[in-house]
């Protein structure tokens, strides 16, 4: 009988996101890191390709704080809201394109999706804080080592001028940004595998959009997913977003189980 090719498909498993001093800590993502090294450990012969995706930023970013002002010329703290209105009334300043920020606001705003916020510095280029966290490298290596096969890293969120937290594509394209655009060379790549183990941070913001662009951009994709709930957390009070798109994945042929329930 033939074996299910397996991938495992880690969605921003990072410093900044599982370490309690990162800068972007999401609480219960060290269990998940936990759990999911144990996955990798026990069943690392079952495991046919291991995919990290990783958040990558540049300080200067249009969803971090340097990059706007208020009328005096302060910074603009993080977690603020930004709405268009608010910059065409000169609430807030962009410090630099601002007619691209507008034209962006303006298309992030027709999309309904999410509103435009401002993080924290996180996971900037070359920091231990983009670096994937250490217990998993390990059991990554290992997996590695034991396999003869090399995970696959996959950067995102590289462009200054829009959000990526889903993994297929940025939150806007922008025209003749290719980094920004749909990747479909990942989508070609996870259609070779039987099943696609989806696991990683944020449940409510970086998991959720990329299964919500499985639904739209790889339905191929749909029913070769297995979204393991026990290995993903939620920016806290953030939940309420993923759950209607978890809610619509599994309604459309998306399996959601656990790590500890998964049959192999």
């Amino acid at each position: 009988m033939k074996k299910d090719k397996s991938a495992l498909l880690l969605i921003d498993p990072q410093y900044d996101f599982c370490n309690p001093k990162g800068a972007l800590y999401v609480p219960g993502s060290e269990g998940d890191i936990e759990r999911i090294s144990r996955l990798i450990s026990l069943h690392a012969n079952a495991i046919d390709q291991i995919f990290v995706t990783l958040d990558t930023h540049h300080v200067i970013d249009i969803a971090h704080p340097m990059f706007w002002e208020d009328p005096n010329g302060h910074v603009v703290a993080p977690f603020t809201l930004i709405s268009l209105q608010s910059v065409q009334n000169g609430k807030w300043i962009p410090r630099y394109n601002k007619d691209a920020v507008i034209a962006y606001l303006a298309a992030l705003e027709a999309e309904k999706s999410f509103k435009h916020f401002i993080w924290p510095e996180h996971c900037l280029i070359g920091s231990q804080g983009a670096s994937i966290d250490n217990k998993l490298l390990d059991a990554i290596l290992a997996w590695t080592h034991q396999t003869g096969k090399d995970y696959k890293a996959i950067p995102k969120g590289l462009n200054t001028m829009t959000e990526h937290f889903g993994i297929f594509k940025a939150q806007i394209s922008l025209d003749n940004q290719t980094d920004t655009q749909l990747n479909q060379v990942l989508i070609n790549q996870l259609a070779t595998f039987d099943r696609i183990l989806i696991a990683g941070e944020a449940r409510s913001h970086c998991v959720a959009t990329s299964i919500q662009q499985i639904l739209n951009f790889a339905p191929e994709l749909i029913k070769k997913s297995i979204v393991l709930t026990d290995c993903m957390s939620d920016v806290p009070n953030w939940g309420y977003l993923a759950d209607p798109i978890f809610e619509l994945a599994e309604k459309s042929g998306m399996i959601f189980t656990t790590s500890h329930q998964l049959q192999w």
